[in-house]
C-alpha cells in the first residue's frame, strides 16, 4: 500500500473515531460471513458499531488523537473496534454475549476514559460493571429513599394517632350514653 493511501486511511480513522473515549477491541478472525453479518446487524440495532482496522494505522491515529496508551490493544492479529451504544459497559456486555455464541471471537481488551483494560479478563470485568443507566437508577433510588422513609413515618404515625383518637372518641361517647 502506498504512503498516500495509508495516510488517507489513517485520516479516515481519526475522523471516524474522533471524540470516542470508550471502545472494545476484539478479533473476529475465523467467523464465517453469515455469523459476522448477523452479529453486526444485531449490534447495529442497539446503536453499536464494529469496524475492522489496520493495526499500524490505528495506532498512528490513536497517537494523533491523544490516546497513545490505547495503542497496546492493537499489537498483533486482526482487530475489530466495537464502539457506541450506551458506553463501553453495554458494548462489553454485548461483545461477551456474542463471544459465548461464536467461540471464534477473541476479546483483546477495552479502552475507557484513558484506562486500558487488557485481554479477555479486562473486557469481562468491564461487562460485569453496571452501565451508566443502572448507576443513575441506583443514585436516584438512594437519593429518594430517605425522603420516602420520612414521608412514610409521617403518614404512618398520623394514621395511628387518628385511629387512637377515633377509639377514644367512641369510648367517651359510649360512657356518656
Amino acid at each position: 500500500m502506498s504512503h498516500f493511501v495509508k495516510e488517507l486511511i489513517q485520516n479516515e480513522y481519526s475522523k471516524r473515531f474522533a471524540g470516542m473515549t470508550e471502545f472494545v477491541v476484539i478479533s473476529t478472525l475465523g467467523i464465517n460471513g453469515n455469523d459476522n453479518n448477523l452479529m453486526r446487524g444485531e449490534l447495529k440495532k442497539k446503536g453499536i458499531h464494529a469496524a475492522v482496522v489496520r493495526n499500524t494505522l490505528m495506532r498512528r491515529a490513536l497517537e494523533k488523537m491523544g490516546m497513545a496508551n490505547a495503542a497496546s490493544l492493537f499489537a498483533s492479529g486482526q482487530c475489530t473496534v466495537v464502539y457506541g451504544g450506551d458506553g463501553a459497559g453495554s458494548v462489553a456486555k454485548e461483545v461477551v454475549d456474542w463471544a459465548k455464541k461464536l467461540k471464534a471471537i477473541q476479546l483483546k481488551g477495552a479502552y475507557v476514559e484513558g484506562t486500558v483494560m487488557q485481554g479477555e479478563a479486562g473486557v469481562k470485568a468491564l461487562a460485569a460493571m453496571p452501565t451508566r443507566a443502572e448507576l443513575q437508577g441506583k443514585v436516584v433510588q438512594i437519593a429518594l429513599s430517605p425522603g420516602s422513609n420520612v414521608v412514610g413515618a409521617i403518614l404512618g404515625g398520623g394514621s395511628t394517632i387518628a385511629g387512637c383518637l377515633k377509639s377514644l372518641i367512641e369510648k367517651r361517647e359510649k360512657e356518656a350514653a
